[in-house]
């Protein structure tokens, strides 16, 4: 069933949590030491979900606000006991942060729901203070174009969202147009840490053939 990216995160959100999912274990082995230094920095997450880098941020010593566009979503955040005052429901093409409040803006994934993703970005440059980075991940689009696709499962029902896939050249243009600085890209494939998932969920049988595919693309930019 093909749902809204807003629909698609209301009815994901209770169990979207739930079990261990090997594209976002991947994300978070991949982008955890690129995000140093983290303690005393000030970050905001965009399209921050159910508040999993938020959390981990503020373990390591972070200042974290975070916008999401989903209510639901927003409600499991809270729920991790994010602090008061620190999340809020917005549009990432209109986010109500002062110029230059982070030190680092953060993006994952979520860009391929963005109906502008140039204004996204440029948003994400405006909210970041000069010599700060902005961080995106996203489902590379080596996967899309295997055949993957961004859906969930409930009750035994498959809910696929409506998305954009941008290309990889329409990221790094995005970040031109915002007058940032491309420092790192990075095409992250399965490793045996996610191997134990796939075999855990008795799927070892696929792993050799999509360890060979780039699941997520990271892209790392400097605000001059």
């Amino acid at each position: 069933m093909r749902v809204s990216p807003l629909e698609g995160h209301r009815l994901w959100a209770p169990t979207y949590d739930q079990g261990l999912n090997p594209i976002v274990a991947l994300e978070g082995r991949l982008l955890s030491d690129l995000l140093y230094p983290i303690e005393g920095k000030r970050f905001i997450d965009v399209a921050c979900g159910t508040g999993r880098w938020m959390t981990h941020l503020g373990q390591h010593g972070a200042s974290v606000f975070g916008a999401d566009a989903s209510a639901e979503m927003l409600l499991q955040a809270h729920r991790k006991r994010v602090p008061r005052g620190r999340l809020v429901q917005a549009d990432a093409r209109r986010l109500p942060f002062r110029d230059g409040a982070a030190d680092v803006t953060l993006c994952s994934f979520a860009a391929a729901y963005f109906s502008s993703l140039k204004a996204a970005v440029g948003e994400m440059a405006r909210i970041t203070a000069s010599g700060g980075r902005v961080v995106l991940s996203d489902l590379h689009p080596s996967g899309i174009a295997a055949g993957w696709t961004r859906s969930f499962r409930i009750n035994g029902s498959v809910y696929e969202m409506d998305h954009f896939n941008p290309s990889l050249e329409e990221f790094r243009a995005a970040g031109r147009d915002a007058n940032l600085h491309l420092h790192i890209q990075l095409d992250g494939s399965f490793g045996d840490p996610e191997r134990l998932i796939f075999r855990a969920a008795g799927k070892a049988q696929i792993f050799p053939h999509l360890e060979r595919i780039p699941a997520v693309w990271i892209g790392i930019w400097n605000k001059p």
